[in-house]
């Protein structure tokens, strides 16, 4: 059976540009050829297709395509790899997820800052030196701006409040490599409260793509063994003379 370009490109709301492209980096088998150079697809190319498209949203366009180059020049076990590092970054991606909602659950409310503030009267406040505040900040975990005629440290209410969250989280136990992130995550949400919204999106982002990984690998198991019952068949294949 053979398929026009545009066949493939309607059958996934794509352009027969977006195949021809899509051939051209590998991600489908090369087309044979009819007498007038037009290009021609078969089923497997169909395979191929669908089984890119439902990589992508798991692993990305970038690994996506990756694993069908692989897979294209008979290099199975560099598909799979590929595979395995993206589950192990989605492992990963978790961990640092409970991470930050173990260190949320720890936090207790901040009161609301007003004003700003210099190193020593802070330093005095949380009761450690501020040499300490230094190193927090050489660790990214605070910003404080300088004064343009002392040059001292000048910490906004935010930044108040960043040192108040860091110093709650320093005495639970956490390291300062797990709490700049955190503190990056507030700064973005604007604050704690919004925080929990966020942390809720990106528990739902983590399950969708693990959903999105489940489907991807049925399309590719698929493409694999269409590829292996292709070649298998004689006569058969990408319709290549």
């Amino acid at each position: 059976m053979q398929l026009r370009p545009v066949d493939l490109a309607r059958g996934h709301g794509l352009s027969t540009q977006a195949v021809r492209n899509y051939e051209a980096a590998g991600i489908l088998p090369p087309a044979a050829r009819t007498p007038h150079g037009y290009r021609t697809y078969t089923p497997l190319h169909a395979q191929a297709l669908r089984a890119f498209l439902a990589l992508v949203p798991g692993h990305g366009h970038q690994t996506a395509t990756s694993i069908m180059q692989a897979v294209n020049r008979d290099a199975t076990g560099d598909a799979l790899r590929l595979i395995d590092d993206s589950h192990a970054q989605l492992i990963e991606d978790r961990r640092t997820l409970h991470a930050v909602e173990a260190a949320v659950g720890d936090l207790v409310p901040v009161p609301q800052e007003r004003g700003s503030t210099f190193v020593g009267p802070l330093s005095r406040r949380l009761g450690i030196r501020p040499a300490t505040l230094r190193k927090w900040e050489r660790a990214g975990l605070v910003h404080p701006q300088r004064d343009p005629q002392t040059g001292y440290r000048v910490y906004s209410a935010a930044d108040v409040r960043d040192v108040l969250l860091a110093h709650q989280l320093r005495r639970g136990g956490y390291l300062l490599e797990q709490i700049a992130p955190l503190l990056a995550q507030i700064r973005a949400a604007g604050g704690v409260a919004p925080l929990e919204s966020m942390l809720h999106d990106w528990r739902a982002r983590l399950s969708s793509r693990s959903r999105a990984m489940l489907s991807g690998a049925a399309a590719l198991d698929a493409y694999l063994r269409t590829r292996t019952d292709d070649r298998d068949a004689p006569g058969a294949g990408t319709g290549r003379p």
